[in-house]
């Protein structure tokens, strides 16, 4: 059943192209079925479904399975049709589904957590599965023998995971994975048949990490996280330069990053929908400098005793300048703007020079934002065909058309820029 998608409208925007109902709770993860009209969807209310597009539009569930403990994550591995399917009570069950995807048959259960699966992969070439959790570890297991082969434990819960890391050291991979954690830490390691090291770790988030995206053609890592903010890793620079995105106004749940057009989808817990052009060339957003009095006009900030004492003034409250990255104070800093290319699309505090420098042009926007108008707690996009699958807390999956915003016909590569 080859993807309908709908002729692209005048208005440059998503196009809702169905909406699944039916799970009695929320949807943990919802992902579509390439080259087919269908979608599966896990939910805690403890049921995996497949719903295939019949003749009349709907979709209806041609598969419904009740599992022993609320469902939190799935993967999808098509060549195969194995859905492996994380729950609550920290176990993975593997299923294999049928060609006409009207009937799935249970394989194994993976001991591989003691508290709830935040994040899962499967790797057919080593035939592994890979999967974090709320027990601080990260493990992967043999899905030949279904054997644990090995754990590595973090500080926090380990929230979400990529694997492998195509062209990181290897072609193959070299089994890397990237892992990120509740305290806002993102942690590169090399795994091995029983061991694992830890190569590096990123901090730049100041809340969880709740989505990574590893492009390997130019070796990016995006990190979403519950700060609302997205940041861009340059892994392969190899330079340690990091690209911040501020654009949400709720904690972003879930990023893709399309390397044909050079562009980056979000989503967020309001709703949002966010649709970044990152074939510009970026400002990276300076360090925030320190300092015991302002960098303007020398006034000394509240905790600054000795000044206040010598000058006979009262301490003031410091603020940091989001272009020039200067410790301030709120006189010296009365004005607002947006600055796109550093990131900031909508307006942050700046100091009162680096206003007058910004000039209209570079307030134009590098993004598009759309409203989704239910809860999004996962995203999953097909890209060879545009589409995309939301789903949340408000128990509803939505099938979009993205080929508007994304600005090319993907299947046939041609872009419209």
């Amino acid at each position: 059943m080859a993807a309908e998608i709908h002729s692209r409208p005048q208005s440059r925007r998503p196009v809702l192209l169905s909406k699944v109902e039916g799970h009695q709770d929320a949807v943990s993860a919802a992902l579509l079925i390439p080259k087919e009209d269908g979608v599966i969807t896990a939910g805690e209310d403890r049921t995996i479904r497949v719903w295939l597009k019949r003749d009349s539009g709907q979709y209806w569930p041609s598969i419904y399975h009740t599992m022993s403990s609320p469902c939190s994550a799935m993967a999808y591995h098509h060549d195969s049709r194995r859905i492996f399917v994380g729950q609550d009570n920290g176990a993975i069950m593997e299923f294999h589904i049928s060609e006409d995807f009207n009937k799935m048959n249970f394989v194994k259960t993976y001991p591989a957590h003691q508290n709830r699966v935040s994040a899962i992969t499967f790797c057919l070439a080593s035939e592994w599965l890979i999967s974090t959790g709320h027990d601080k570890c990260i493990s992967w297991m043999c899905t030949r023998s279904g054997s644990m082969l090995g754990r590595h434990y973090f500080t926090s819960w380990a929230s979400c995971l990529q694997y492998p890391l195509k062209n990181y050291c290897y072609p193959e991979g070299g089994r890397h994975a990237f892992v990120g954690d509740y305290s806002g830490q993102i942690t590169l390691l090399k795994l091995e048949q029983n061991t694992c090291s830890v190569i590096t770790t990123l901090k730049g988030h100041e809340g969880s990490i709740t989505s990574l995206w590893w492009d390997p053609v130019q070796r990016l890592l995006f990190s979403g996280a519950s700060d609302h903010s997205i940041i861009m890793w340059d892994i392969g620079g190899r330079k340690g330069r990091t690209l911040l995105l501020q654009g949400h106004h709720d904690k972003v749940q879930a990023i893709c990053y399309i390397q044909l057009t050079r562009q980056l989808v979000s989503c967020s817990a309001d709703g949002g929908i966010a649709v970044w052009n990152m074939d510009i060339s970026r400002e990276e957003a300076p360090q925030w400098l320190e300092s015991d009095s302002c960098q303007k006009c020398e006034q000394p900030f509240f905790w600054n005793i000795k000044q206040m004492w010598d000058t006979k003034t009262i301490g003031l409250r410091q603020h940091h300048c989001r272009k020039c990255g200067q410790a301030v104070c709120g006189k010296c800093s009365t004005k607002r703007s947006s600055y796109p290319i550093m990131g900031f699309e909508f307006q942050v505090r700046v100091c009162d020079s680096c206003f007058e420098s910004i000039k209209d042009e570079d307030r134009t926007s590098l993004a598009t934002f759309h409203e989704g108008k239910h809860n999004i707690s996962h995203m999953s996009m097909d890209i060879s065909r545009g589409l995309m699958v939301t789903c949340g807390s408000d128990r509803i999956v939505k099938i979009w058309d993205m080929t508007p915003v994304v600005g090319c016909s993907l299947a046939t590569g041609f872009s419209s820029r």
